[in-house]
């Protein structure tokens, strides 16, 4: 191990010993009508030494080094507290916490969540449990530890979908709930006739097998108008909201409210005529 890589780990079993990390909230809201459905837990580390520092460097050590479980558990009591807090405050919402697949090679891993929730006297639905599109090569394997999260009314999400390795058919196989649209697409749907047709697929496909579909990265009014045209049932992104800190939610949740007319008040969009073909499509005979 690099010199680098050692003291970050050093640093990072630190924070999670001493609880030095938290977390931030991203809400999620319904295409139809603005409304709250759900928020995403994301875990920050502000190191005094190291400033933030990105999940995208912490989550892979602590997968490598044994802290993955660690780390996935103090999520879990840290988001079920949190919910009990907001629903005091009147909020009831759900909360989606990406896990691990490694967490998911634990055979008794479904009946700790359901414990845990059951302890602090959570709704299990009121969880979704999140997963990358590229872990469910080794998931495919794992379809009795997904299902028994079903069984107990836990969501399941596929994130980042379309960019990994799922074919379509692990997606008919695997007991997931929703699945959210990377944000990649949504990004060039403004000037892609490519990625609104892949949106408008990926929905249709979601939609035909029961899921929710989700649209990650949703940052312009623009964009926000074309996944409510392609049939989107939820959205998330800097337009919405970007992370939260907890006692931020209710003020957020009345004031979008307010918001969310004008956000969609332009009439129907001309989904397929306003831009060009691909360069790519373009080409083809």
């Amino acid at each position: 191990m690099r010199k680098a890589e050692a003291e970050l780990l050093a640093s990072f079993e630190q924070a999670l010993a001493a609880g030095q990390l938290h977390m931030a909230y991203q809400p999620k809201v319904a295409v139809k009508d603005g409304s709250l459905v759900r928020v995403e837990a994301l875990v920050r580390w502000d190191d005094p030494m190291l400033g933030a520092v990105e999940p995208a460097r912490f989550v892979p050590l602590a997968e490598q080094h044994g802290l993955i479980d660690d780390l996935t558990q103090w999520g879990l009591r840290r988001i079920l507290g949190q919910w009990l807090k907001w629903r005091d405050e009147g909020i009831d919402t759900c909360i989606a916490f990406n896990i691990s697949a490694l967490s998911l090679q634990s055979l008794d891993f479904p009946d700790l969540v359901e414990r845990m929730c059951r302890a602090l006297e959570v709704p299990t639905d009121r969880l979704v449990l999140e997963l990358t599109e590229g872990a469910t090569q080794p998931l495919i394997k794992l379809m009795d530890t997904l299902t028994r999260f079903r069984i107990k009314g836990i969501g399941l999400a596929i994130d980042d979908f379309g960019t990994g390795y799922s074919s379509l058919m692990q997606l008919r196989q695997l007991p997931f709930t929703e699945v959210k649209i990377d944000q990649s697409f949504v990004a060039d749907i403004e000037r892609s006739r490519d990625c609104r047709l892949i949106i408008q697929s990926i929905t249709e496909l979601a939609h035909g097998l029961g899921l929710t579909a989700t649209a990650e990265g949703v940052e312009t009014m623009h964009q926000l108008r074309l996944v409510r045209e392609l049939g989107c049932d939820v959205v998330q992104g800097y337009l919405i909201s970007p992370p939260l800190e907890p006692r931020a939610l209710k003020g957020w949740k009345a004031k979008f409210r307010r918001a969310w007319p004008a956000m969609i008040a332009e009439e129907k969009l001309a989904l397929w005529g306003d831009i060009e073909s691909d360069a790519l499509s373009e080409g083809q005979v």
